[in-house]
């Protein structure tokens, strides 16, 4: 839930984006089997960026900085939250690694290991692996060292929306409200309050805090990262609402802003999916098959229109997957059940997934997910958890009501014979 790249306390910027909530984010490897190179000096690949990128020039900077005086935690955190920046804006892991690597000398350090903003970062990082306990543990030491530090009080609101303990989220956004300090923090106040509204059931409160907000941006100048986020939410709070007209308006109103950002290219292709607009789902995705999560929907469109590159972007899909499942990586679930369901055509094994997941993950998605994959697998019972969920927070999407009424009604397909 936390935008990229802007002023979210008096101390210092707050990175990353917790994408729709960036939690739900994949982490498996572009490759199927692993390769132990034999030359230290061999050039395995070259992470892309594009021409113009001026993250390129910002990640050359702040390594310089970063070799001239290597035990500054503060010029390490920065760097750190860099490549996490990238891994968000690109939907590629990779970048992950590269800050986990980097940073294990400073998160081990007696001294430099306490300081909030290295404890936060070590959270985000666990966070990203789906180690929710572990985030929360470090959000937890960094907030108790300095109760004022808002982004660990942002990130931890953001676990505890996506475990769907919205009374305690709801506490932080308080606490967000009244630490302060700028535009940054009123967007990271914005949003959590935005987010805590709209999975406790209240779309409309949702809807009225981000149109302010936007409204608000529009008379300060607010910088574009900022912007695109606050449209990015409003169009998914108006599409649960059923609203797809506006929910298209602020889609594209965050795509003119020019930022490249997975959260958004995976929430505009979710709706443009649910339209059945599946040609335009191609030509966003194409060009973009290193990210794990647009490539699912990169082949769930082309297996709608029956396009032959489909085949490959499956197998693909179905390689990563195994290679996780070899690491023991588990963090994939929602998006491997719909794999195994729409592509793979294994409802039994979406569903184990998608119940395996849902212990973690209790976001609309995530009881999507359960509820469609019940439903094919024609087992009520399984998706009673969702519906339980659904009660108890009075989340108001009319297609997951649909479905949460589909799956208590659902039956064993009959055995072919």
């Amino acid at each position: 839930m936390i935008p990229r790249h802007i002023d979210a306390s008096r101390r210092r910027a707050v990175p990353g984006a917790l994408l729709a909530l960036s939690l739900t984010v994949c982490t498996m490897s572009a490759e199927a089997a692993p390769r132990v190179p034999t030359d230290p000096a061999e050039v395995l690949e070259r992470l892309p960026m594009r021409p113009g990128d001026a993250r390129a020039g910002e990640l050359a900077t702040l390594r310089a900085a970063v070799r001239a005086a290597p035990d500054d935690a503060a010029a390490a955190v920065k760097l750190g939250e860099h490549w996490y920046d990238l891994a968000m804006a690109k939907g590629d892991p990779r970048y992950v690694g590269y800050a986990e690597a980097f940073m294990a000398p400073h998160f081990n350090h007696a001294a430099r290991g306490q300081r909030p903003d290295v404890l936060t970062l070590r959270g985000q990082l666990r966070q990203y692996r789906h180690d929710f306990a572990g985030a929360l543990a470090d959000f937890d030491a960094a907030i108790k060292i300095d109760p004022g530090f808002a982004p660990a009080r942002a990130w931890r609101a953001a676990i505890l929306l996506v475990q769907a303990r919205i009374a305690d989220a709801t506490a932080d956004c308080e606490a967000l409200k009244s630490i302060g300090g700028g535009e940054g923090s009123d967007t990271l106040t914005t949003g959590c309050f935005s987010l805590a509204q709209a999975y406790g059931g209240k779309l409309a409160a949702a809807q009225a805090t981000l149109e302010r907000a936007l409204a608000a941006a529009a008379k300060r100048g607010t910088p574009p990262a900022n912007r695109l986020w606050l449209h990015s939410r409003l169009a998914e709070v108006m599409h649960w609402r059923g609203d797809a007209k506006a929910a298209e308006k602020h889609f594209r109103a965050a795509l003119a802003l020019g930022i490249e950002d997975n959260f958004l290219f995976t929430a505009w292709s979710e709706f443009l999916l649910d339209q059945g607009r599946h040609e335009e789902v191609v030509k966003l995705l194409s060009g973009w098959e290193t990210s794990d999560t647009l490539l699912l929907r990169l082949a769930l469109a082309g297996a709608a229109l029956k396009l032959p590159a489909t085949m490959a972007h499956t197998q693909s899909l179905r390689d990563r997957f195994s290679a996780a499942r070899t690491r023991g990586d588990t963090t994939h679930q929602a998006d491997e059940s719909r794999f195994e369901l729409h592509l793979n055509n294994k409802p039994a094994r979406a569903l184990e997934l998608a119940i395996a997941n849902f212990k973690d993950q209790r976001e609309p998605r995530d009881a999507r997910v359960l509820l469609e994959a019940a439903i094919a697998a024609g087992d009520a019972a399984a998706a009673q958890p969702a519906r339980e969920w659904l009660a108890a927070s009075g989340f108001e999407d009319a297609n997951i009501r649909k479905l949460a009424a589909r799956s208590a009604a659902a039956v064993k397909p009959e055995a072919k014979p």
